[in-house]
């Protein structure tokens, strides 16, 4: 047997072991946490995030998600995607639409839909974005995920990101990131049940709501687009064709002039924003002019066409056909979707898209101001 003073130089040894090992685990779990912190610090440091609302122009496949059978909203099936993903992701062209070059620009990864399993990583943003959504509840309810469930949805992320990151850092990320929405064309197709002035005026209420909402929770940069020349779209085109409303090949001016009523109200309405909301900053998009010219001198930029669809049947393939999913079995489309303006009948491809994401990001205020997205992610990521 030890003697006493070995046995207790022996207990002390083991005690001073035994600590050592636990203030190691302790100072290994605490640089864990802290490499954690410092992670999440460098890319809340070095990127603004990226939020997206809207619909179907935004859309990278949300309404893969919802449950129901009418596909009318959905572009989860052939040739959707098909010039970039070699197959369908939701998006409603053939590749890529504006948020993804935006990404691509800024330096953030491509964005997944919201409602997709498992996508929790929230740092970047998100896209609510949902193919037939409006700014009104009522339409197309329970197909979509209109307006204020996006912005619901959007809530849910920032409690999360205060939780995760704590108040002030998730309050330092919501405050330069970049809202990005298009919303309100479906609001006016699908309703019909009231004057057009009452359902603007519905229409720019609710989505001036919804930007207070964000603005509370901390946004101060969106990006608005106006509404495009839907009266002048192959879907419109082929009703007119097929119904002999009007001479073929014309637009709808009732819808020419209630889309341009529409855009100098939502104009008006952002500029009265910026004086009442302290620090609220804005981009708006000319789509309408800056996708008409297209329309009407499609060589101009490279495209073949800039009346018919790429994807669809009838007159302009302007029926809403394309994959053989919404009715109509039948429908052609076309080797090389960018030679077309638009993919399908009613929205573009996607060398429209890169196009059109090109000047939103650095267009003059002739096209896009009083601000454009480049001068938003610089400021942000100058910041820091």
């Amino acid at each position: 047997m030890a003697p006493p003073a070995t046995r207790f130089q022996l207990c002390t040894l083991l005690l001073l072991i035994s600590s050592t090992t636990v203030l190691c685990q302790s100072i290994s779990s605490i640089k864990t946490k802290l490499g954690e912190k410092e992670r999440i610090c460098s890319i809340i440091n070095h990127k603004a995030a990226l939020f997206v609302f809207g619909d179907s122009l935004y859309d990278p496949g949300n309404n893969n998600y919802i449950s129901t059978t009418n596909t009318s909203f959905q572009a989860n099936f052939w040739p959707y995607g098909k010039s970039y993903f070699s197959e369908p992701t939701g998006r409603f062209t053939d590749g890529r639409i504006i948020p993804d070059f935006i990404c691509e620009y800024t330096g953030l990864l491509l964005i997944p839909p919201y409602l997709q399993p498992g996508y929790h990583q929230y740092l970047y943003g998100a896209n609510f974005a949902s193919g037939g959504a409006g700014a009104l509840d009522e339409t197309s309810p329970g197909l979509v995920v209109n307006l204020n469930t996006q912005l619901n949805q959007f809530k849910n992320i920032a409690d999360q990101l205060k939780q995760r990151l704590g108040d002030e850092e998730a309050s330092a990320l919501l405050y330069k990131s970049v809202y990005m929405i298009s919303i309100g064309i479906n609001d006016y197709l699908s309703t019909s049940k009231r004057d057009s002035e009452q359902l603007r005026s519905m229409i720019i209420g609710n989505l001036t709501s919804v930007l207070k909402a964000i603005y509370k929770t901390g946004g101060r940069k969106f990006s608005f687009v106006t509404m495009p020349p839907f009266g002048c779209m192959p879907s419109i085109k082929a009703q007119i064709a097929e119904n002999k409303t009007t001479r073929e090949g014309f637009c709808r001016e009732d819808l020419t002039a209630l889309v341009q009523e529409h855009n100098k109200a939502v104009s008006d309405n952002l500029e009265k924003l910026e004086k009442h909301l302290k620090g609220f900053m804005y981009s708006f998009f000319d789509f309408y002019n800056t996708f008409k010219d297209r329309m009407v001198n499609p060589s101009k930029y490279g495209f073949k066409t800039g009346d018919s669809a790429c994807c669809g049947s009838g007159p302009y393939r302007g029926l809403n056909s394309c994959g053989g999913m919404r009715g109509i079995r039948e429908y052609e489309v076309c080797k090389n979707a960018s030679e077309y303006l638009f993919f399908d009948s009613a929205h573009p491809s996607e060398a429209a898209n890169q196009q059109l994401a090109t000047l939103m990001w650095e267009g003059n205020s002739s096209v896009t101001g009083p601000n454009n997205l480049k001068s938003f992610f610089e400021s942000s990521n100058e910041s820091t």
